[in-house]
């Protein structure tokens, strides 16, 4: 008897850990989080800002698959901005983490300190230990491009080939 009352329980726990994450067509999500800088941020402005932001996530600074993503999204920065893409790094470090990530890699771009996992859920994300590496590009309030698998090293090259695809 008590196997069968566990079997329920186990399956909602697997569930709340696999969130749906949004896709394109899906209103872009709105969460507020402190930047590297400790300001606080609301995405529904950020989206505003530019006729397209980028909200990546990425697992944790400083770790190569991270520094990867970053890097090429600094690397491509200057042909993101000309396309009018903002950019944002979302991940569950804190906010002098986030600082010195910035710092050291050089990137051009805002990083959130997710510490509240506020972000990552809001984008579907379980957010159980870490955000899961995944790319969301936001135009006029909706997702139009989604990666749920994460580019490293090219996903500024996947946002331009999409922008170049779609008349961005």
């Amino acid at each position: 008897m008590k196997r069968l009352l566990l079997l329920p329980l186990a399956l909602a726990m697997t569930s709340l850990l696999h969130a749906k994450p949004v896709n394109v067509g899906d209103p872009a999500p709105d969460a507020t989080a402190l930047t590297e800088t400790g300001a606080e941020l609301h995405l529904a402005d950020a989206y505003k800002q530019q006729p397209y932001t980028l909200v990546y996530f990425y697992p944790k600074a400083f770790t190569p698959g991270c520094t990867s993503q970053g890097c090429s999204l600094r690397d491509s920065y200057e042909k993101l901005a000309k396309a009018g893409v903002a950019v944002i790094g979302v991940s569950t470090d804190d906010v002098a983490t986030q600082k010195k990530f910035k710092d050291a890699e050089k990137f051009p771009f805002t990083l959130l300190a997710d510490t509240d996992k506020k972000v990552i859920k809001a984008f579907g994300q379980s957010g159980v230990l870490f955000a899961s590496r995944q790319a969301y590009l936001i135009h006029d309030g909706k997702i139009v491009y989604a990666d749920h698998k994460g580019s490293t090293t090219k996903q500024a090259q996947d946002i331009l080939d999409f922008l170049a695809k779609n008349g961005g």
